[in-house]
């Protein structure tokens, strides 16, 4: 039999009762209103007394709109914080609760409990406010039954937090802040600082700059503009902790963050910002990864976090936007536990300053989910990277690469479902491709695979284009000296040649055809198209010779295919995407690792 925790209300009301109170939720009430994320107000019974002023943080209200909270139910306050409002009434933030009994297994009230009206208007106590709740474990690793551990114990005052400016003030979790909360300290460590942004309008000239804080409850986003910029952006560095207070709140905007919190702080005149060197028992971060492989069931622009070991990376490259202005960006593919990999894309100073040469495990807090390519990720400005991060997942993860993962050439689902995706990934056989029937699904199929040039069809493979430099379309001579564009609908005095060249590659195995367009039919004749029309008009036989010379060499292709119907008849169409000289350093490598795979097997 379950028994209430008795004196519990009085001491709630008082601020003074701790953690592990056994309750009975009375009743409970949306709050309509308001502009942020809905409130549940709550009523709790200890058997003797009722207190109408708890109310539930909003990473709660699940509970209620599922109806595990419901009247005559028997709870534990497993955490909370009590906050003094403004006028001097004190309202139990919920942090943490478990149903012990639900409602249906109750037979209505437990005891005669009568109002308890003392704790409604009992003013705030300077002398000694609670502090800082103790530190806990995750909500996954508490729950239980075991009631004798939280029957009557914990009453006592905390200590305050001293020093601050304006007197003492008293520090509360994250996860209890709200706008209605009027004095408040929060201890939390800096996980991700942003660079300064500039902007100009109609209005004036500006900048800002936005940080991500942690603590043992949750996180926030915290924003500081123009005179907070020049305050605090020099002093605050990522991964020290510090004291934050008297910033404003307001609801968050989820098109700039992916921090999961309804609320944001706002830096302001008054905000102060100290140091705190009591900071080993605060996370570095906290994320909730989301495995490789399940990107493939993600919703395109999900926001996730994830985690894997950096299995090849590109050069940075840099690109003038249509504002004009200039960026930067690098990729690279991670892969995790689930043989999955995925191109990620780095901007900016992550791009330009990362190193992917030793295969680091590398997480990143808020990547955004994009159907580029099948799946693909990318770390924008309010994403955290972190490199060979000091959290267990990290470790997990290179202890499983270091031991197998480094011989798998992982299943690349950027490159997989449409896309070019990482280099040298989803390798397949040519004779691979038919027996797994490659490209026979709703969507094109792409793969990686060495191949040898056995025949090129000359014939038909240059054709005269429309001069306009984004227009590939085919002219028609006029006989009169000008060429005539359809779809540009104008005649030119010229022409450019361009090249569709058909080809039989083979490794092996099996044999196929594929179609190379301008880039690669350069890249496997060695001459551009200008120069191949030039001698197809002037000299055959050296034209031929370019042909003969071109056959036999041996490519690294990446090829698109897709099942395509004409005239009732249904084929294989291949095309080719990329095509580079062959990395035989690389190529080895992967062929010792594959036999390696076998061996085991």
């Amino acid at each position: 039999m379950i028994t209430l925790t008795e004196g519990a209300i009085e001491a709630l009301s008082s601020g003074n009762c701790g953690n592990d109170a056994v309750l009975q939720l009375v009743s409970i009430r949306k709050i309509e209103g308001g502009s942020g994320p809905a409130r549940f107000r709550v009523m709790m019974s200890d058997g003797r007394h009722t207190m109408s002023s708890f109310m539930l943080c909003t990473q709660l209200n699940c509970m209620a709109e599922d109806n595990q909270l419901a009247p005559n139910c028997i709870v534990l306050l497993k955490r909370h914080v009590t906050n003094i409002l403004k006028d001097g009434r004190r309202v139990v933030i919920i942090l943490e609760i478990e149903v012990l009994t639900p409602a249906a297994d109750i037979n209505g009230r437990i005891g005669n409990p009568t109002p308890y009206s003392d704790g409604q208007i009992k003013p705030p106590q300077q002398a000694a406010p609670p502090a800082t709740p103790p530190s806990r474990p995750p909500l996954q690793a508490q729950i239980g039954n075991d009631l004798n551990r939280v029957v009557g114990k914990d009453f006592g005052k905390k200590p305050a937090v001293l020093g601050m400016p304006g007197g003492p003030s008293k520090v509360v979790p994250i996860a209890s802040l709200n706008p209605y909360l009027s004095k408040w300290t929060i201890r939390a460590r800096i996980t991700n600082k942003s660079s300064i942004r500039t902007w100009s309008n109609s209005r004036g000239d500006g900048k800002l700059f936005s940080m991500e804080i942690v603590d043992e409850s949750g996180e926030i986003r915290v924003t500081g503009f123009n005179q907070e910029v020049d305050k605090y952006f020099g002093l605050i560095e990522v991964g020290k902790v510090y004291y934050i207070s008297k910033g404003s709140l307001k609801v968050a905007n989820k098109q700039y963050t992916s921090v999961k919190n309804d609320y944001e702080i706002t830096l302001s005149g008054e905000t102060s910002i100290i140091p705190c060197e009591d900071n080993c028992d605060l996370p570095v971060v906290q994320c909730n990864f989301i495995s490789i492989g399940d990107l493939e069931k993600t919703a395109n622009d999900s926001i996730v976090d994830v985690i894997g070991v950096c299995k090849s990376v590109d050069e940075v490259t840099r690109f003038t936007s249509k504002s004009n202005r200039e960026f930067s960006k690098r990729t690279l593919n991670l892969m995790d536990t689930s043989g999955k990999m995925v191109t990620v894309t780095l901007w900016g100073d992550e791009a330009e300053h990362f190193d992917g040469t030793s295969q680091p495990v590398v997480a990143i807090k808020g990547a955004k989910v994009s159907d580029f390519g099948g799946r693909s990720l990318s770390a924008s400005f309010s994403s955290t990277l972190m490199i060979n991060p000091d959290i267990p997942e990290a470790y997990k993860l290179r202890g499983w690469y270091d031991k197998e993962g480094h011989g798998m050439d992982g299943q690349s689902l950027t490159e997989l479902k449409g896309g070019s995706g990482g280099r040298n990934t989803n390798w397949k056989t040519l004779s691979d491709v038919k027996t797994e029937h490659l490209g026979h699904g709703e969507k094109a199929d792409y793969y990686t695979c060495i191949g040898t040039i056995v025949y090129l069809r000359k014939e038909n493979c240059l054709y005269q284009a429309c001069p306009i430099q984004d227009c590939n379309k085919k002219v028609v001579d006029q006989q009169n000296g000008m060429f005539r564009c359809e779809k540009c609908d104008k005649e030119f005095p010229n022409f450019k040649y361009r090249l569709i060249l058909s080809a039989n590659i083979s490794d092996y195995g099996d044999n196929q055809w594929v179609t190379c367009f301008q880039e690669s039919a350069e890249a496997i004749l060695g001459q551009n198209a200008a120069y191949l029309g030039q001698l197809k008009d002037s000299d055959e036989a050296a034209f031929d010779e370019i042909f003969q010379q071109a056959n036999f060499n041996t490519f690294v292709f990446r090829n698109r295919v897709k099942l395509e119907t004409y005239n009732d008849e249904s084929r294989i169409k291949a095309t080719v995407v990329d095509v580079k000289p062959v990395d035989h350093k690389d190529y080895s490598k992967r062929l010792i690792m594959n036999i390696r795979k076998m061996a085991t097997q």
